[in-house]
Order: C-alpha cells, then structure tokens, then sequence
C-alpha cells in the first residue's frame, strides 16, 4: 500500500468517520486517498485550516473520541498551531496532521516548509515526523493511545510528501514502542478513598468543585450520584459546565471571576473542598493564598502534576475520576448535619442570583441568552461559544443538564473558536440543534466556515450578539483604565465610538452588515433591535432548515457581573 493510504485506512481502523481537511501541494497524495476511502470517512473542506482544527474539536468534545483535522505543509500547519494549544490546555484529544516536503529537502527552507515539529513541541502531548514509512502503522496506532489515554491531548504527525508516495505492505498488528509512558490505569488505593469518606462525614460546611475532568471521564452520573447520597451543595468550573444539572438546588452553578456570588461565596466559607477534575485556575482561585483558605482540601485528578501544582492539597489523588468516585459511593455517608450549611447556601443563592435588567427597553446580551436557553431545553441542544463577554453570559444564562453540550475554549481562551466548533458538533451530532453564541469580534475570526456549514449541509445556528466592539476589553477598560478606549471599537476609525465618545448605549452606525454576509454564502438571516421581535426571531432561527445568523443589536456599555478581578478575593468582588 501507499504511505498515503495506510495513514487513511488507519484512520479508518481507529473508528474516525469525520475528517477535516484542507489540501495542499505536499498533501495531495493524502487527499487522493480520501478519495479511494470515501464510502467510509467523511472528508470536510474547512475554509480555513484553524477552522478545521476547531472543528475537529468539536466532534471530540462532544462524543469524546479523537478529532482529526490534516493541512498541508508550511503554512498550511502553522495555521492548525492555535487549535492544537487550545486542545493541549483544555485536554482535548486530537490527531492533527500535517504534510511535510520530502525528506531529501527537509532543513532546506524549501516552497512551503516550516518545521512543524519543533513549532509544536510545547503545545502537544507528543508529535512525530515520519521518516520511514515502515513505522506508520506503529506511529497511527501509538498516535490515537496517546491521545486518548492518562489525560487526553493533542498529538501531531508529520509526514513527507515522499513517505505518503512510498509502497511498504503494512503490519496492522504492529507493537507500540512507548517507553517511559506509564499506560497502567491510574486509579485511587481503598485507604485513600476511606480518607476523603472520612473527611465527608466530619464536615460541617463541605463543596465540591467539579471541573471538565468529571466529562472527560464519563463520570457525570457518578457526580450525580454523590450529590444525591451525600446532599453537599456543588459548583462548576467553565469546563465543567454540563456535568451537573444547573437547575438542581444543590447547583451553585458556576465560581471564579465571572462566577455567581454564592458559589464564590460558598468556597470561601466551606471547611472541606472536594476538587474533582480541576486545576486551581487562576481564574478560579484569584489570590491563591485566600482561595478556600479554612478548608480542608482534596483534589482528585489523573495527571500527577495537577497536584499540589497551584493549591496544597490536604488529600491528593492520582486517579481517573469514574473509579475513584464509583468506590468513593460505595463506601461515603452523608456528614452528620449539613441542613445549616445548605440553608445558608441557598439563602445566598436566593439573596443574590444572576440577573439583569429586565425592564431595559431593548435587547440585553443575557436576556437572549436566557431566552435561547428557554426555547432549547426540551430538545437536544449543543451550544458553542467564542470567546469575550458572550462565552461568559453564556456559561451564567444558558441552562445545562447533559455533559458535552457545552463547547467552550476554556484555557487558551481563543477567540473564533465557536463557529467551527459547532460546525464539528453538527457534523458529529447530525440530529442535535448546535448553536454557536457569537460577539461580532470572535465571529469575524473565522466567519468564512459559514461557506462550510453551507456547502456541506451543516445547519448550524449562530446567535450574534452585536455591540460592535471588544466588549470584554471594553469591560476591562471601562472598570480599570477610566474608559479609554484603545483599539475596542470594530467600526470605522472616524466614528465617535472609535475613541470612546459615542452619544448612545449603540454604535449611531453598525459595521458590517452581517445579514448581508451571511445571506451571500448561502445561510439564512436576520438583524433584530427591539425586544418584542426577540422571541419570534429566535424561533425562526431554531426552525430553519440550514445554517443561519440571527444579529442582535445589544449596548456595549454592558457588563458580565459578578467579577472578581484578576488576583483579588471574593471580599472584592464586583456586583456592579
């Protein structure tokens, strides 16, 4: 066989079924493979080979198998290097692949070369060239266990032009040569799990603190399970958001610095913090010194080097989550009395909840939101964000109930994620509602993959919340920098909003016209400003048949409240 397709029907063996790709001089053997193997892998023509990766994204953190995105050399990779960092940060597991020139004019600074390899060294899990097209089988293979297994992330191949033109017979059933990677099932000791039993059963005032490991896991239901057999109230992480039920009254929903007061709160006063999955983010903890400083601490998680990285903990674990939460059940009771504690927590959450202006005359960002969570909820429904106030009033408004719904770029934090994230989502899911929440500067990042959501039949919804500016920028300059704008403003530079003095909660012009936009690649659309046409506006985009844009025009002088800012406490937090 063709190096180019023993690397597709390996794909094909490890169960991938979407691939996105993007072709290109040194790739195009691998694309003519694609061809021969279309009946059993779906080739997808991003717009724009990032998109592509987020895409791939997509279809990971939503099933939870591999995603596959595959550029051409040189620029072609390059453009897949800020996907493969985000699913290094947020522990997605990815196979990114890249075409390399052949390997006689490999350092050569020949057409279209970049080393690859050494560009992503920091950024992924591990990452190979292949330079003899006998170990591609083993590099397939070994690619996809890495990928998966221990703490999931990205991996990379990169192959010459010449190796995917080359003939070997390939041996399928070929050994892996990891050594050095510890692949024995990383799970808790029996004593361990009495401690943090024990540590439950005494605690007075107990949280637990559920991050994106409990979905990486699968161990949601566990999750559920604890709450249920031991009544502790739980908050969530942004990656966390969707392991537990935001509407449960012992949902304290989401901590950190757009947290809600209560669970910000509520960790500050616990006396025992049941870390599950997480990794003492700095956007969680602010001052680390004062985060949950009179509890007992225990932190569960599978990478050794999330422990005690950030935070001591008092009862550090190394352990995949789902058995170390099915033998924590087995064996935890309830603490002796809490009904203070969890009165109190309620009392919080009911004497400060998430809110917003709802007399507001026009459309407020989170009264959308809200509203799009209202519509949604019977039916399955996978929303994407961006990144920028949206992402935030999105995690604070949108109701979730199911793991892997929620399509967020947590760490890296990249603006242009969503677009293409839903349009993996779709191409995973073809029967959920994927909608991707969108401010005008992260939607503008990777607008082009309208053409794909288009051209391959993906109907993804996007609901535009439009204050023409970066508003989470703007929040910071607004609250920190007495409101100078530098560079926020994506209109024109000779309108007044350009340096801050715009006469309006709106923008007098809106720029671009993203009707317009939308409508010229194919996709359905509509601009709306007053709240009377909001219901029917996102009614119709739910109902549409194809992929549509809905532009809201909201203020830009809006805030995500509450917030703590970097490095402070929740005894500075901001409430408005």
């Amino acid at each position: 066989m063709l190096g180019a397709d023993i690397m597709i029907e390996s794909l094909v063996r490890h169960g991938v079924e979407v691939l996105f790709a993007y072709p290109g001089g040194c790739s195009m053997p691998l694309h003519q493979a694609l061809t021969r193997y279309k009946d059993k892998i779906r080739t997808i023509l991003p717009r724009h080979e990032q998109g592509g990766c987020f895409a791939a994204q997509g279809i990971a953190r939503t099933t939870g198998k591999v995603g596959v995105a595959m550029a051409t050399s040189g620029p072609g990779a390059t453009n897949l290097v800020t996907a493969i960092a985000d699913a290094k940060l947020d522990s997605i597991p990815l196979v990114a692949i890249s075409a390399q020139v052949p390997r006689a004019v490999i350092g050569s600074d020949a057409f279209q070369e970049t080393p690859i390899v050494e560009v992503c060294r920091g950024i992924t899990k591990h990452h190979y060239l292949v330079t003899d097209i006998k170990d591609l089988c083993r590099i397939m293979k070994e690619a996809f266990h890495i990928a998966t297994t221990g703490r999931p992330g990205p991996v990379l191949i990169d192959i010459p032009k010449d190796v995917q033109l080359e003939q070997c017979v390939p041996d399928w059933d070929c050994k892996m040569n990891l050594p050095g990677y510890n692949i024995q099932p990383r799970l808790a000791k029996p004593e361990q799990i009495r401690q943090v039993a024990a540590a439950i059963k005494r605690a007075k005032r107990p949280v637990i603190y559920a991050g994106g490991g409990v979905i990486t896991s699968g161990a949601s239901e566990e999750l559920r399970e604890l709450v249920k057999k031991t009544g502790i109230p739980i908050t969530m992480t942004v990656m966390g958001l969707g392991a537990y039920p935001n509407a449960d009254p012992l949902s304290l929903d989401m901590l950190g610095m757009h947290g809600t007061v209560y669970a910000n709160l509520a960790v500050s006063e616990c006396d025992l913090l049941i870390g599950l999955g997480v990794r003492f983010d700095d956007r969680v903890t602010g001052k680390l010194t004062e985060f949950a400083k009179d509890a007992k601490i225990v932190h569960i998680d599978i990478d050794p080097s999330e422990l005690n990285k950030n935070k001591q903990a008092h009862i550090p674990i190394v352990s995949d989550l789902k058995p170390a939460l099915q033998m924590l059940n087995e064996v935890v009771e309830a603490p002796e009395d809490i009904s203070d504690w969890v009165a109190h927590c309620q009392k919080m959450k009911k004497d400060d909840p998430l809110t917003y202006n709802k007399e507001f005359d026009g459309i407020l960002q989170q009264h959308a939101i809200a509203e799009l969570s209202r519509l949604t909820q019977d039916r399955e429904t996978i929303i994407s964000v961006g990144v920028g106030q949206h992402q935030m009033w999105a995690a604070q408004f949108y109701q979730f109930k199911k793991p892997r719904t929620w399509l967020s770029s947590s760490g890296l934090g990249t603006m242009g994620f969503g677009l293409p994230a839903a349009m993996g989502a779709q191409a995973a899911n073809p029967n959920a509602l994927c909608i991707d929440i969108e401010g005008d500067g992260s939607f503008q990042m990777n607008i082009q993959e309208l053409a794909t959501c288009f051209c391959e039949k993906l109907p993804v919804k996007v609901l535009l919340v439009n204050n023409q500016h970066l508003g989470m920028v703007v929040q910071w300059e607004d609250r920190f920098m007495a409101g100078n704008r530098a560079h926020t403003y994506l209109g024109p530079i000779d309108h007044d909003e350009w340096e801050g003095k715009g006469n309006d909660i709106y923008p007098v012009e809106r720029y671009p016209d993203f009707v317009q936009i939308a409508k010229g690649y194919g996709c359905g659309a509509a601009t709306i400003s007053k709240k009377s046409e909001l219901i029917p506006a996102l009614e119709e985009m739910i109902n549409y048949d194809g992929p549509y844009v809905l532009d809201v025009a909201v203020p830009y002088q809006e805030h995500v409240l509450p917030m703590i800012p970097s490095g402070m406490t929740v005894k500075e937090m901001i409430k408005s």
